[in-house]
C-alpha cells in the first residue's frame, strides 16, 4: 500500500516535468486537477484513520515537488539546453504513471457501495445530490475556500519568475544570470509550500480546521502585498523579495487542507464527486482573472500592484469561514 501512496504522490510531482518551456505558462491544470481529486478521494478512504492526517500534507506536496524539480532542471538544464530538452525529461512521468495504473486498487469502502454486493446502492446523480440537505451549504462554502486560494495564489506564483528576472535586470544583472535567480526564488517559494502543506494537518489537529485556515490566508494575503506592493519596487529588491517568496509560499500550503477536509464532509457515493467540484469551480474563474490580470499589468506597465491586489480576495474567504463545518475528530462518513 505505501508503495501506492507513494506513486499517487510521485505522479503529480513528476508530470509538473512537463510544461517547462516557461515558467510563466499555467502548469498543467487540467491533469493536476483531475488527479487532485482522483488522488485525494482515494487517500481518504484508503488510508488508516490515524495516518490520514499526515497523508493529505504527504499528497499535496508531490505538486509543488514536481514544480521545485521543474525550477532545479531549468537552473541547470534549461538555461544551458533551452526548453526542447526540458521537455525530453518530461518522459519520466509516463513511466510512473504506467505503474500506478498497474498497482492502484479500490478502496474497501468504494467497494461496499459500489462493488459486486453494495451495502447501500451508488448515487445515480451525485451531482445533484452533492447540492441537496444536508450537502448544499457545504459544497457552495468548499467551493469558495478552493476558489479563494487559487484566486488568490495563482497571480503571485504565475508571476513571480517575471517580477525576479525584472528586479534583477533593474540590478544590472545579465540575462543568464537572472533567469537562474527566478528558478532559485521559484525553488524557494516552493521550498515554503512544502512545509506549510507539511505542517497544515497538525495544526487543524491543534486549532481547528476554520482557525488553521484562516490564519494561512491571512499570512499568504500580507507576504504577498508585502513582496509586490513593497519589496518588488525597492531599487535594490531582490533578495527581500526573494526572501519574502518563500512566506508567500508558506501560506499557499492552505491548498493541503482541502483534501484533509472535505472528504469528510460526504458520504462514499458522493465524495469523489463533490471533491472534484469543490476543487474545480476556481479554476474556470481564475482562468478570466488571469486574463484580467495579464490586461491589468499591460495598461498599467506595472505588475507589483495588479499582483499585490489579488491578496484582497483572501478576505472573502475568511467571512465564509463562519458557515464553513468543523470537522475535527469527526470519523470519514462510511456509507
Amino acid at each position: 500500500m505505501d508503495s501506492v501512496i507513494f506513486a499517487l504522490v510521485l505522479v503529480p510531482a513528476l508530470k509538473e516535468l512537463l510544461p517547462l518551456s516557461g515558467f510563466a505558462a499555467m502548469p498543467g491544470v487540467i491533469g493536476v486537477g483531475g488527479e487532485w481529486t482522483l488522488a485525494g478521494t482515494y487517500v481518504a478512504e484508503a488510508w488508516p484513520e490515524d495516518r490520514r492526517r499526515a497523508g493529505a500534507g504527504y499528497l499535496q506536496t508531490g505538486y509543488y515537488a514536481g514544480f521545485f524539480l521543474a525550477s532545479a532542471l531549468n537552473y541547470t538544464i534549461g538555461t544551458h539546453y533551452g526548453w526542447r530538452v526540458m521537455f525530453l525529461c518530461g518522459l519520466l512521468p509516463v513511466v510512473v504513471a504506467l505503474y500506478t495504473l498497474f498497482n492502484v486498487r479500490e478502496p474497501r469502502k468504494w467497494k461496499r457501495t459500489h462493488g459486486d454486493a453494495p451495502d447501500s446502492a451508488p448515487s445515480k446523480r451525485p451531482l445533484r445530490d452533492i447540492f441537496s440537505k444536508p450537502y448544499r451549504q457545504w459544497t457552495i462554502v468548499n467551493s469558495v475556500l478552493v476558489s479563494v486560494a487559487i484566486l488568490g495564489l495563482w497571480g503571485g506564483s504565475i508571476y513571480l519568475p517575471t517580477a525576479v528576472i525584472q528586479l534583477a535586470k533593474r540590478q544590472g544583472i545579465d540575462a543568464i544570470t537572472a533567469i537562474k535567480l527566478a528558478s532559485a526564488t521559484t525553488a524557494i517559494y516552493l521550498i515554503g509550500t512544502i512545509i506549510g502543506c507539511l505542517i497544515l494537518p497538525f495544526l487543524t489537529d491543534r486549532y481547528g480546521r476554520r482557525p488553521t485556515l484562516a490564519a494561512y490566508y491571512v499570512a499568504a494575503a500580507l507576504f504577498l502585498i508585502a513582496g509586490f506592493s513593497w519589496a518588488f519596487y525597492l531599487h535594490a529588491g531582490l533578495v527581500p523579495f526573494m526572501v519574502l517568496s518563500f512566506f508567500i509560499g508558506l501560506g499557499g500550503g492552505n491548498a493541503a487542507m482541502y483534501a484533509l477536509w472535505l472528504p469528510k464532509q460526504y458520504r462514499t457515493s458522493i465524495r469523489a464527486t463533490a471533491f472534484a467540484f469543490s476543487t474545480s469551480v476556481g479554476r474556470f474563474f481564475a482562468a478570466g482573472v488571469s486574463l484580467c490580470l495579464g490586461v491589468t499589468v499591460s495598461h498599467f506597465g506595472t505588475l507589483g500592484i495588479p499582483i499585490a491586489l489579488t491578496a484582497s480576495i483572501f478576505v472573502v474567504g475568511i467571512i465564509t469561514l463562519r458557515w464553513a463545518i468543523e470537522t475535527r475528530g469527526a470519523p470519514l462518513p462510511d456509507y
